[in-house]
């Protein structure tokens, strides 16, 4: 059964990673899932796409910058036998070379997806995981448990490629976006649809300091929310949530108030955190009439 949409990868890769113990989000600072466990220290990568193009081979090793573990994810479609992007066994192959790991997730209309591995990510600059490891599925196979083929470690070193160039601050980067999310509030390889970053969430926090404790100083709001950048924000109002009453006092426009409903789910996991924040709701009613008011 083919899919629509991409995102329509994402809740079973999301489920493979979750069952081998990773901490899992979407769309972190561009990666369609980003995967962290507490084993390993560096995160690990996936990008998805319906079917394997080049654009998606370029992606996998543009993110072998970050020092990630980067694997390619697509659907494998059984009603297109013999299309050069079917072609699993050597694309498996390719993979190997360039140390990416390769899945593909295959669909039926009564019963759950398969997701199936076809090879590991291997070390930056070397290929992947060596013959014979377990765990990782034979190609063609649906049995995810089944060994590798065996091959010399001649070919493994012949097939090497040429190490990346990484870039430690664009890791560091990703790993702080990752720790300073909440929770998993998007779906991989999401495309024209607003993320929640971390820079929404501290937004989402400042809105709801507003929300319920009324016009306040970018001091107080800081104070409330334990956001050092809560200032900024205020100043900046990137999202036009904001409006300045007087010099250092802001109130909760309209569109704060709406994008708090917008974001339920957000707001409702810092309202659990914020004591303070428990009738945010009524608040919220409170500012839109105000804002009905003012105009």
């Amino acid at each position: 059964m083919a899919v629509a949409r991409e995102t329509e990868l994402y809740p079973p890769v999301k489920k493979f990673f979750s069952s081998r113990g990773y901490e899992v989000k979407a769309e972190v600072r561009g990666c369609d899932l980003v995967a962290v466990r507490p084993d390993e220290p560096e995160p690990t990568i996936v990008e998805m796409k319906k079917i394997f193009t080049l654009p998606l081979l370029l992606q996998g090793i543009d993110r072998q910058k970050t020092g990630a573990s980067v694997w390619l994810a697509v659907e494998r479609n059984r009603t297109k036998k013999g299309a050069h992007n079917q072609r699993y066994a050597d694309l498996t192959a390719l993979c190997r070379r360039l140390g990416l790991g390769f899945l593909t997730v295959t669909f039926y209309k009564t019963k759950e997806p398969v997701v199936d591995v076809w090879c590991e990510p291997g070390k930056i600059g070397l290929p992947a995981a060596p013959a014979g490891l377990t765990g990782i599925a034979t190609a063609g196979s649906a049995r995810p448990d089944a060994p590798l083929a065996a091959e010399s470690a001649a070919g493994y070193a012949a097939a090497a490629a040429p190490p990346a160039r990484r870039s430690r601050k664009a890791a560091a980067r990703l790993l702080r976006e990752f720790e300073a999310r909440s929770g998993d509030y998007n779906v991989g390889g999401s495309t024209r649809r607003k993320l929640v970053t971390a820079y929404r969430e501290r937004a989402i926090q400042c809105a709801l300091a507003l929300c319920c404790h009324g016009p306040s100083s970018p001091k107080r709001v800081r104070e409330l929310t334990g956001s050092p950048s809560a200032g900024s924000m205020l100043r900046d109002n990137h999202y036009g949530w904001f409006a300045k009453v007087e010099k250092g006092v802001y109130r909760l426009t309209a569109a704060g108030a709406s994008a708090l409903r917008e974001y339920r789910d957000v707001t409702e996991v810092w309202v659990a955190r914020f004591p303070w924040a428990a009738g945010w709701e009524a608040a919220g009613e409170a500012a839109l009439t105000r804002e009905e008011l003012r105009r």
